[in-house]
């Protein structure tokens, strides 16, 4: 179709082929009661005249505009761009069309959450928005059907999703101890978060449980490579435990980096590390880090899930999977060289 030449309306194009203007609508419309043989007969009458629907007519007309708005706030985490990837490409497949709210530090948080408010945004996901507090989530997501994604927020009443970060502590603690570890130590990225908080207690407290004293346990300031390195060299001033958990992966791959580098240590002969996501960099082979996995299909499905129902306070908690590498796991060649 020319550029420049005019658009063809729902009303042109349904006069032209002799059906209901609504019918039109409901060609375009998902899950809307039309006939395969009707839609297919306006789906190729629309491309044979370079017919295309008015978005903002349809608006209008339905009150619904399918686009989901995303809010987040931690996109320095390499987590996130993959998890964001899958779920905007999940929604498209179901219908809806996405908008991008990046929240930052230290921005004027209530004038982001005005223009947030300006735009017809059928439901929205928040994910990871520690900037935001309870006050906010509760206003950001008023008269809108909402989900936290990897984040839960308690007395808010809103649907949360997030990895079983309780098992998944656990896991890594019970993994050290059966490496032979008897002391460990924690670094977080940030201090007071609902997700951060789960992982640092539920790993002390089972470490506690199977007899391994703590030896550190500070909070980086945030989830990058340097505050990782930076933390590790604080925490090792003190005390040099024999394992150490991070609380994700970009934040361990500083910390080994410095344990090398640095402190001149040896991973895993000397101290143990392990993070937890799972990201491409763990995988890496100057890495090999030792994690746990998030289960990003599960839920990014899980919040689609939710996003159609109308289930009040539910936080659904889905476990991942320990996945052990070398950080924590010497090889046969290590050991025959070690002894």
């Amino acid at each position: 179709m020319n550029l420049h030449q005019k658009s063809l309306t729902s009303r042109e194009l349904a006069r032209l082929i002799g059906v209901s203007q609504s019918a039109i609508s409901r060609a375009y419309t998902p899950g809307a009661s039309i006939s395969e043989s009707m839609r297919t007969k306006i789906m190729t009458a629309a491309q044979q005249y370079g017919y295309e629907p008015n978005a903002i007519a349809s608006m209008l007309s339905t009150k619904r505009s399918s686009i989901v708005g995303i809010v987040i706030s931690e996109m320095r985490n390499p987590y996130y761009p993959v998890l964001l990837e899958k779920l905007t490409h999940e929604l498209q497949k179901h219908g809806q069309q996405t908008l991008l709210f990046n929240i930052t530090a230290g921005a004027d948080i209530k004038q982001q959450l005005r223009a947030l408010r300006l735009y017809n945004i059928d439901a929205l996901v928040i994910i990871a928005s520690t900037v935001l507090t309870n006050a906010d989530l509760l206003w950001a997501t008023q008269g809108r059907k909402s989900v936290l994604l990897n984040r839960f927020a308690t007395g808010t009443g809103i649907n949360a999703v997030c990895c079983d970060d309780k098992l998944g502590s656990r896991a890594i603690a019970e993994h050290f101890h059966a490496r032979g570890a008897r002391s460990i130590g924690y670094v977080a990225g940030l201090g007071a978060t609902s997700v951060g908080m789960e992982r640092r207690n539920s790993f002390i407290a089972r470490a506690a449980e199977l007899g391994m004293t703590l030896k550190g346990d500070i909070v980086a300031g945030e989830y990058s490579h340097r505050a990782g390195y930076d933390a590790a060299i604080r925490l090792m001033a003190e005390n040099r435990p024999d394992a150490l958990m991070f609380a994700n992966d970009i934040l361990a791959c500083g910390g080994m980096d410095a344990l090398r580098f640095k402190l001149g240590l040896n991973v895993p002969q000397d101290i143990m590390v392990a993070g937890f996501d799972d990201v491409e960099i763990a995988r890496w082979p100057n890495y090999d880090l030792t994690t746990y996995r998030q289960p990003i299909e599960a839920l990014v499905h899980e919040t689609i899930l939710l996003l159609g129902e109308d289930k009040k306070t539910m936080i659904s908690r889905l476990p991942g999977e320990l996945v052990v590498r070398s950080s924590s796991m010497m090889s046969d060649a290590g050991r025959a060289k070690g002894s």
